[in-house]
């Protein structure tokens, strides 16, 4: 008895032993896979990989910013191999293998490998997270939505909550200086203009915060669901995490959404009302497959994609056109000589255009487009592209294939602030985004929207409604710093987006003399 239960005993033992083993050269092949290519590589440690500090104590912008500037030019190959767990991934670190990877060999790198879950968070299956065909035909459907003749249209919805947003300020901020929360400021803007055009909502964020868009808008972004490596692991294991039914979204933030969505396009069909906004442009496509002016039909959109569509035009709109408003302001406070010559661009255009803020008026405000390209290159809306390998590649002039469904990350941030590319690059200079200068640079330099076929669909109405917001606060009021201002920005590591812990605190002036008389921004003109 006592031998067997001894036998037992050391059977398990060496049953364990073996597991063990097995599990130890698992993970050592595993961590083996750069250094048997003679890849450069930054030592992984289990069970991270090289992402231990990611959510905790550092951003991913500066996390990649710190892989890219050490290990740029090594080995020959244009990137450096990294592990995220167990996976290994690849951070490119050389211009021209961007552009393969972006727009030459896309059909290699077509997906993003953003975690969506169709079946359990409806709303995450949207144009930025779908792939293959179905990211194809989708953006087939929406491009229409996004072009300049639509923006022309749109501008009056802008316009008109750029005239609101003026009131507001006029009125609540007197001659004497104030000090404000400028990012907060800033999101009530974009949050009201996205409302109106994407949803024909009025929501008047300016003097009422708390409105639920506004809400739901603060705790998407602010208060993400699940902790960055837990995101990390639904993008890395993603079969298990759908079969699982794990969310990208809060229940609360969904529900509020497709709500919205479904009882507005239910008022609409009932009582057919149209305001050729964005929403009316998917009901028509929902109903007949084409749009307006077009005979082609391209398909019909179901409601669950109509409400995706409207959830990331909603969120990504007033994200990035409210954080680029924000640095904007932050950077003209600190550059007082860059805001004069911003402001002075903003009223020679109202000048050159009877004094009206017009489509075409803004459009000519080309060193304000400077300080917002300049913006965007310092704070970029995405730090880190990402993409993934949908069938084997060859990196040229090297023997090394990557395999399908390998993660490849393009360091948008790291790029930005390369001195090679853009010397000095902490300091905030707009003239590096004069029409030569910009010429003369390699288009994968510079990636706040992405680049080749999956670049940002919205770029233009994001641009649109930054330029109008920016030129009506320069032309009624001067930025200024203040006891609160921190310089430098600190940055919530957990945040997606580049958020600064403290906010943006700001002082506005109101400028003595009005430039233009009451009705200056008019839609009209």
């Amino acid at each position: 008895m006592e031998l067997t239960v001894a036998s037992i005993a050391v059977g398990a033992g060496v049953f364990v032993a073996t597991i063990g083993l097995a599990v130890w050269l698992f993970v050592v092949r595993r961590y083996s896979f750069w250094r048997d290519r003679n890849v450069p590589y930054v030592e992984p440690e289990l069970p991270y990989g090289n992402f231990k500090e990611m959510g905790k104590s550092i951003h991913p912008a500066h996390l990649s910013q710190g892989f890219y500037e050490k290990y740029k030019g090594r080995g020959g190959v244009g990137f450096v191999g990294l592990y995220i767990f167990l996976n290994p991934v690849l951070l490119v670190t050389d211009l021209r293998l961007v552009k393969r990877i972006l727009i030459e060999d896309f059909h290699h790198f077509p997906n993003r490998g953003v975690y969506f879950n169709e079946k359990h968070d409806p709303l995450s299956a949207h144009l930025f997270a779908l792939e293959g065909q179905r990211w194809k035909d989708l953006r087939a459907k929406i491009t229409p939505t996004f072009t300049s003749g639509r923006m022309r249209a749109a501008f009056p919805v802008v316009c008109a909550i750029a005239e609101q947003f003026c009131d507001f300020l006029r009125e609540r901020y007197h001659p004497s200086e104030e000090v404000v929360e400028v990012r907060d400021l800033m999101a009530r803007f974009t949050t009201d203009v996205i409302g109106s055009y994407a949803f024909g909502l009025e929501l008047n964020s300016f003097r009422d915060p708390q409105n639920e868009f506004r809400r739901i808008g603060r705790k998407h972004f602010d208060t993400p669901r699940n902790h960055p490596l837990k995101v990390f692991i639904m993008k890395t294991f993603r079969g298990l995490a759908n079969k699982l039914g794990l969310k990208l979204l809060h229940d609360d933030v969904a529900t509020f959404f497709r709500s919205v969505i479904r009882e507005t396009i239910e008022h609409r069909e009932r009582h057919g009302t149209q305001r050729n906004d964005f929403l009316d442009l998917l009901i028509r496509l929902k109903n007949t497959g084409s749009l307006e002016g077009s005979h082609e039909i391209v398909g019909r959109l179901s409601e669950d994609e109509i409400a995706a569509q409207a959830f990331i035009f909603f969120t990504a709109g007033f994200e990035t056109s409210s954080s680029a408003m924000t640095y904007t302001l932050y950077e003209l406070a600190l550059n007082q000589a860059i805001q004069k010559r911003a402001r002075e661009c903003v009223l020679d255009a109202l000048e050159r255009h009877d004094g009206a803020v017009s489509y075409e008026s803004s459009k000519s405000m080309l060193y304000l487009d400077q300080c917002i390209y300049e913006t965007l290159r310092k704070y970029p809306p995405v730090a880190i592209l990402e993409r993934t390998v949908a069938k084997p590649y060859r990196v040229p002039d090297t023997n090394i294939v990557l395999h399908r469904g390998m993660k490849i990350m393009v360091p948008a941030y790291a790029i930005h602030h390369d001195p090679l590319i853009y010397p000095d690059p902490s300091t905030y200079d707009p003239d590096r985004f004069t029409p030569e200068r910009m010429a003369k640079r390699d288009p994968c330099a510079y990636l706040p929207f992405g680049e080749g076929p999956r670049i940002c669909i919205g770029l233009r109405f994001g641009m649109m409604q930054a330029r109008i917001g920016l030129a009506m606060l320069l032309k009624h009021f001067e930025v200024l710093p203040c006891e609160e201002t921190d310089v430098p920005l600190t940055y919530s590591p957990r945040a997606f987006v580049l958020t600064p812990v403290n906010g943006v605190r700001l002082r506005l002036v109101r400028c003595e003399a009005p430039v233009a008389d009451e009705n200056s921004f008019s839609p009209s003109k």
